[in-house]
Formats: C-alpha cells, sequence, structure tokens
C-alpha cells in the first residue's frame, strides 16, 4: 500500500472513533448532572446506539452497497450526522433527545462498516495491513477522551459540541478518500443476505447455538459499563474521569498485541470465560473501590478492559470464522453483530437505566446521587450466572469448519 493512501486510511479511523470517543462515554454524566435526566432517561438515550446498529445493515445492503460509492455515503452521512447531533446539544427533554439522538445513531452506526469497506478496498492482505490501520481508531477514542477530560467539561454538551464539528471534518474529509465503488452494483440483495440469517443454520450446532445464547445474555450486563461508568466516577469526584478512562482502551491495544499468545494456549473456550470473568471482577471492583485508599481497584476496573473486549468480543469473531463455512462467513459475522452490539445492548440500556433509576438518591424532587454498590453487584451477578452456565454447556470442539455444503 502507498504511503500516501496509508496516510489517508490512518486519519480516515483516527476521525471516526474520535466522533464516537468524544461524546458517547460522557453521554450518562451530561445527561445525568447536566440536565438531570433519570437513570431510565439516561439508558433509553444510550440504547440508539444499538438500534442503529440493528438497522445499519438494512442501510448498508439495501443503499450503500448497490448505488453509491463508499466514500461519498461516508461525507454524506457524516455530515448530516455532525448537524443533528449538534442540534441534539440544545434539547433538554428526555423524549425529543432520545428521537433527536437515534437520529444521529441511525446516521453514524452504517459509517462503521463504510470505514472498514474502504480500507479492504485498497488493501491486498487485509489480515495483515488492516490491524495497523484500524489502531488508529482507538487512538482517536484516547486522544478525544484525554481532551474532554483534561477541559473538564464532562457534565455540559461540549462533548457533543466536539463530536459534532470533529463528524462535519470527517464528512468533507471523505470525499477525498480513495473511490470504492459499490460492490453489489447490478446484484441482487436479499434481507437474508444483510441480516447474516445463513448463519442461522450454523444454530444446529448445540455448542455455536449456546456461544450466539451467551453472547446475547453477557451484553445485558455489559450495557452497565457502557452507559454509566463516567457518571460513576464524576459522583464518586474523581478527577478528570474521561480522561482516566482511556487507560481501558490503551489496554485494549496491548492485549490485541498478546492475544496469539494466550490463544494458542488457551483456546477458545477459555479465552471466552476470562473475558467474560473480567467484566464480573471489573463491576466488583467498582463495587467496593472508592476515590481515597481502594483508588486502585477503579483503575484495575478500567484496565481490564483489554481482557475484557479482546478476549469475549475478538475471540468470538475468530470462533465465528472458524465455525462457519467460507460461503456464509461475512453473513456470520453479521449475526453475531447483530446479536451482541444490536439486540443484547438495546435489552442492557433498558435495564441498566431501569435499575440505575431504581436506585438513584432523592432529596425531595432531585437527584442527588446512586447506590452505586448495590447497582454494580447487579451486572456482577448477571454477569456471573452466565458465566457459570456458559462454562458448564459450551464445547469446544476445536472450532473446526463444518464441512462445505
Amino acid at each position: 500500500m502507498k504511503t500516501g493512501i496509508r496516510a489517508l486510511l490512518s486519519s480516515m479511523m483516527f476521525l471516526q472513533f474520535f466522533i464516537w470517543g468524544a461524546w458517547i462515554v460522557t453521554l450518562g454524566t451530561y445527561l445525568g448532572q447536566g440536565l438531570g435526566f433519570s437513570g431510565g432517561d439516561i439508558g433509553k438515550a444510550y440504547s440508539t446506539m444499538p438500534w442503529g446498529a440493528i438497522v445499519a445493515p438494512f442501510f448498508i445492503g439495501m443503499i450503500a452497497d448497490r448505488f453509491f460509492s463508499a466514500e461519498k455515503v461516508l461525507g454524506v452521512l457524516h455530515i448530516l450526522g455532525g448537524i443533528v447531533i449538534f442540534y441534539a446539544t440544545s434539547i433538554t427533554s428526555p423524549v425529543l433527545f432520545f428521537w433527536i439522538v437515534l437520529i444521529y445513531a441511525l446516521c453514524y452506526n452504517p459509517t462503521l462498516a463504510l470505514v472498514n469497506a474502504i480500507s479492504f478496498n485498497q488493501m491486498k492482505s487485509p489480515e495483515k495491513e488492516f490491524p495497523a490501520i484500524r489502531v488508529f481508531g482507538t487512538l482517536g477514542w484516547i486522544v478525544a477522551g484525554l481532551i474532554i477530560g483534561f477541559m473538564k467539561v464532562e457534565d455540559t454538551a461540549i462533548p457533543m459540541k466536539f463530536a459534532a464539528g470533529a463528524s462535519i471534518v470527517m464528512g468533507v474529509f471523505s470525499f477525498f478518500l480513495p473511490k470504492t465503488p459499490p460492490k453489489s452494483l447490478g446484484h441482487k440483495v436479499k434481507i437474508g443476505d444483510i441480516l447474516g440469517l445463513d448463519a442461522l443454520k450454523l444454530m444446529k450446532d448445540r455448542s455455536f447455538a449456546i456461544f450466539v445464547l451467551g453472547s446475547l445474555f453477557i451484553c445485558i450486563p455489559l450495557a452497565f459499563y457502557y452507559n454509566f461508568t463516567n457518571l460513576f466516577f464524576n459522583e464518586e469526584g474523581m478527577v478528570n474521569a474521561a480522561g482516566k478512562m482511556t487507560i481501558g482502551q490503551m489496554s485494549e491495544v496491548l492485549f490485541m498485541l498478546v492475544m496469539p499468545f494466550f490463544f494458542v494456549r488457551l483456546g477458545v473456550k477459555k479465552m471466552l470465560l476470562f473475558g467474560m470473568l473480567a467484566w464480573a471482577g471489573r463491576y466488583l471492583l467498582f463495587a467496593f473501590g472508592n476515590t481515597q485508599s481502594l483508588v486502585f481497584m477503579y483503575y484495575f476496573g478500567i484496565a481490564l478492559h483489554g481482557i475484557c473486549y479482546d478476549f469475549f468480543f475478538v475471540t468470538g469473531q475468530i470462533y465465528v470464522d472458524n465455525k462457519a463455512p467460507k460461503a456464509i462467513q461475512a453473513s456470520a459475522q453479521g449475526f453475531i453483530a447483530l446479536i451482541t452490539y444490536g439486540v443484547g445492548m438495546v435489552i442492557g440500556a433498558r435495564i441498566s437505566g431501569w435499575i440505575v433509576e431504581k436506585y438513584q438518591l432523592m432529596e425531595g424532587a432531585d437527584i442527588i446521587g446512586h447506590d452505586w454498590q448495590t447497582i454494580w453487584i447487579i451486572p456482577a451477578v448477571m454477569a456471573a450466572v452466565v458465566i457459570l452456565l456458559f462454562a458448564i454447556f459450551f464445547k469446544d470442539k476445536g472450532a473446526k469448519k463444518p464441512a462445505e455444503s
């Protein structure tokens, strides 16, 4: 790959995830402390991105892949998204905020697939070249968190305004990216292909079915971390919470590099279980730590993100790739993404919002805090139940590919 193309793709990934990282981490703090939204309202706001993940495949499969160049669609969506999320900063009604941010989610989520398509179109060996490009996305997320944390604006609308500005910049920048013509031009696209329904035949395999169900159920407690950790740290008095939470992304990069070492020695089942155990352990660390003598428990809980994400999500993607026949590998990956990032996270956002609202502390009509210890113990127990059932029923048969039919 030419140096100029590499620089363009790396910058694209940096901006793509800078936009997301700039606002999603601190959204709960802004809504809770800045606008006084209840836990349920915050949960609903966070459910917008999973809803976007569910709808995005339809957009990509039915429109972007068939009619327009990927870089042009990327540009239009980011410009529209920037305008929408900027408008969202003026809204104080929970109901209207949900609908506007949902519109933004419908603009942003398809761009995640588009930046990958643009990258892969320029690569001769994606498995070797893509990680070096994708890592700039994680760096973008880290930089966004460090800037927001340094500015001490986590309970304001400024992070969303940052995202809006970066989105418009990304939109303009997209029109200068390498040409990526629609890959399904002239081909009939079926809804089953878009949703990965061809992968349902893999559910006949008991282990694969248990893997899918385990992935769905573990994503419910996972939503607690993504939706409420920043609000939790700010209520506990942690200084520069958004900046310190980037330790998680730094850990993600580190564990991504050492994954091959562990994968060979542990295998799929143990890797998945370690990933799930890390989620449960993280919640217990949050439940019993504090910002004084036990602050190290908070930092350790954040640093576990590398194991939480890489050992579970990345191992899961590898497992699916190995189990699925080559003809339906893409469908299988789309199916598991729909189950986890979509359905699981939607359910998790609603349940986490309801529980946080149930354990909020009131003074008259005002929310003055939350019983965070109880809140964190609940997803820890939920995760522990999933882990136990998964350990008993999931059998790793070497993750061999079934014979092509």
